[in-house]
């Protein structure tokens, strides 16, 4: 599936959970809408997507967490898988958009690709569950049931290459976790 299938899909499915985006899912992210409320770019930190949405879905039970996570990201912070597993947060939706590219800088290939299983390390890790899903219309009609399951739960998504330069929203981080902090607290 093309990355912006995705994002429209989980953007429209994704009710009032807290979103954690990285690398080049931030951008297409802010263009659908979604960088205003309960939201945070994991800018300028490759690789801590899910530790920071680990650390939201902890403090914030009451509240879905979604992170959407690069493969190349996620495979620079792997020990996160664990740490996420021991936790076991039961709010936590960790959605990977493999495509087996470190697209922010270049579209170089992941090291080993082909050669791992996002869903075999996820489960291997403790995750309760992990899936692979690999068309939209799969998406669309799998996303109501994901966010009725126990997390931690990681959804590989299989997106296709994106030839083109890496895009970039510029919204600076600490201002939205400034934000973040506030929404979360109207919230409780």
């Amino acid at each position: 599936m093309e990355r912006n299938e995705a994002i429209e899909i989980l953007a429209e499915g994704r009710g009032d959970a807290v979103s954690v985006v990285t690398m080049q899912s931030v951008y297409p992210w802010h263009q659908a809408g979604q960088g205003e409320i309960f939201h945070v770019d994991a800018s300028q930190c490759m690789g801590s997507a899910s530790s920071i949405g680990l650390g939201l879905a902890v403090a914030r039970p009451d509240k879905k967490v979604m992170v959407l996570d690069g493969d190349g990201s996620l495979l620079m912070q792997l020990g996160s898988l664990v740490t996420i597993a021991g936790q076991s947060p039961a709010n936590l939706y960790h959605f990977v958009f493999a495509n087996g590219l470190h697209q922010s800088t270049g579209n170089q290939p992941l090291p080993a690709i082909g050669q791992f299983d996002w869903v075999a390390l996820a489960k291997g890790a403790g995750y309760a569950d992990a899936l692979r899903i690999e068309a939209a219309e799969d998406l669309l009609e799998r996303l109501p049931g994901i966010f009725a399951m126990t997390g931690p739960v990681l959804i590989e998504l299989t997106i296709e290459r994106e030839d083109r330069e890496p895009l970039w929203a510029g919204v600076p981080m600490a201002k939205q976790t400034a934000l973040l902090k506030e929404q979360l607290a109207a919230s409780s």
